[in-house]
């Protein structure tokens, strides 16, 4: 495993010389990019190093630092291998390559994390067609949203929630059982 991850590593940083490697034990390497290069770097383990497989495209928020870090994981069936890139980007104006012409599923992922933390990706096909409907607040897995006011305010005050009771007190009533104590803090 170590010849074949040093090979791409070499292949890698002689093709993208922004790119800084981090090796993992076993079967795992990552390469962190500027967000210029995630379109080309892409198209090259796919076509050129047999990376065929996406598997996943996720996103970090780190909120402190005003970014957020995308993270692309991909599989080679030949090398049995995984490789993450990952490339940071501005917060405020969260903006990046869509690469759903390199693999189709990404366009779910890109839908999903332009829902849910509010980046954009250019020329993304459908991009308010995902999961929430008639979705009025902030992006919800942001660091920054609050979970507890939104539901507040959502939830327990729109018209036909006049009844509406904690799920909590009716399984109580239901099983007897007591709640526990580190849940007691978020009885409304």
């Amino acid at each position: 495993m170590k010849e074949i991850k040093t090979k791409i590593i070499e292949r890698i940083k002689s093709h993208f010389q922004d790119a800084v490697e981090r090796d993992y034990d076993y079967n795992r390497l990552d390469f962190s990019v500027k967000k210029e290069t995630i379109p080309s770097i892409l198209f090259y383990l796919k076509d050129e190093m047999n990376f065929k497989h996406l598997s996943h495209i996720t996103c970090v928020d780190w909120l402190e630092e005003k970014e957020f870090e995308v993270v692309f994981i991909l599989w080679s069936y030949t090398d049995r291998l995984q490789v993450y890139v990952r490339t940071r980007i501005d917060r405020d104006h969260p903006v990046l390559d869509n690469i759903d012409m390199i693999w189709r599923q990404a366009n779910t992922y890109e839908r999903e994390l332009k829902e849910m933390y509010g980046i954009n990706f250019t020329g993304l096909e459908a991009p308010e067609e995902f999961l929430l409907e008639d979705w009025e607040g902030p992006p919800p897995m942001r660091r920054d949203f609050d979970t507890r006011e939104y539901a507040a305010r959502t939830y327990y005050t729109r018209p036909g929630r006049e009844d509406a009771q904690d799920v909590r007190e009716t399984i109580i009533k239901r099983t007897g059982e007591e709640l526990p104590d580190f849940a007691k803090k978020y009885k409304r």
